[in-house]
């Protein structure tokens, strides 16, 4: 299930991801994957993607493995060539795997952030409506954006967070994994 919580800063945002952090610790909600948007006032969008890979970070991963095999099997010659390759593959990898909330679900939140406001974006497993509820009122100003939260629920989480400003759109589909 998809759940997006707009704040007024980012400082409350990321409250709001730590306290998930301690739902999930304690077993109460199964956080699948978050993602953070934050806008500033200049109109500046930033996202932060929990799990889905950086392309930095898998290119450098990829030259140290394959370098190091290149050096093995190669010499100095097949650890330039190894790690070209790796770094290549590795960018490349990171550009095609999307792992929890869709690139389209992240698109749409980046979209509907508002200047000086940040979007946490979760993907939830299992939980606890209670809990859920109970971090809700921790919460009050926040803005619920969009949620297919059961009926229940989503009625509890709206009478803290206001209801959706933001039905699903017509042309996602309801899977937020791709």
């Amino acid at each position: 299930m998809l759940v997006g919580v707009s704040f007024g800063d980012t400082f409350r945002a990321r409250e709001f991801m730590t306290a998930l952090t301690g739902l999930s610790s304690r077993k109460e909600v199964h956080v699948e994957d978050a993602v953070l948007i934050v806008q500033d006032d200049k109109g500046e969008t930033r996202v932060t993607e929990t799990i889905d890979p950086q392309a930095r970070d898998t290119a450098i991963s990829g030259a140290l493995w394959t370098g190091l095999l290149g050096l093995v099997l190669g010499g100095p010659v097949g650890w330039v060539a190894g790690t070209a390759l790796g770094a290549g593959t590795g960018a490349m990898a990171a550009k095609l795997i999307d792992l929890g909330i869709s690139d389209e679900w992240v698109a749409w939140f980046r979209a509907a952030v508002q200047p000086g406001n940040a979007i946490v974006a979760v993907l939830i497993g299992q939980h606890d409506p209670a809990a859920l509820v109970a971090e809700a009122k921790r919460f009050p100003g926040a803005q619920l954006m969009y949620a297919n939260l059961e009926a229940g629920l989503l009625e509890e989480l709206a009478e803290h967070w206001g209801a959706p400003l933001h039905p699903e759109p017509e042309s996602e589909s309801e899977s937020e994994s791709g």
